[in-house]
């Protein structure tokens, strides 16, 4: 399969549907598949929690995922940007999330 003159695909897939496109052009078993991106989706967690790097980058796939950290909100009135009334937010504490963004090579070939 080329990767630049690649046929799209237009119904998304299950996930059993992707392990098996990716198994039959690997050679690999489903379930050999499966224990690999397990792994991959391991090694990024580690990375992404608290004490982690922060940062996992997947330059095959085309994604990196950052950890942010989203900071505590109080209570309080705010403006809705939209339609400029103002409404009632509740309080919350600060916590971590998870960013996803496409790598250079993917935006290139998906624009291409």
């Amino acid at each position: 399969m080329s990767r630049s003159k690649a046929s799209a695909i237009k119904e998304k897939e299950t996930k059993s549907q992707i392990l098996t496109t990716i198994a039959e052009v690997t050679g690999l078993k489903k379930k050999e598949v499966q224990s690999v991106l397990a792994a991959v989706r391991d090694h990024a967690v580690r990375h992404l929690n608290a004490r982690g790097s922060g940062e996992f980058s997947v330059p095959e796939v085309g994604i990196k995922l950052r950890r942010v950290k989203k900071p505590a909100r109080k209570a309080g009135m705010a403006k809705n940007p939209f339609t400029g009334e103002m409404v009632k937010v509740e309080a919350r504490p600060a916590s971590l999330s998870v960013r996803a963004s496409a790598l250079k090579g993917l935006k290139d070939l998906v624009a291409g």
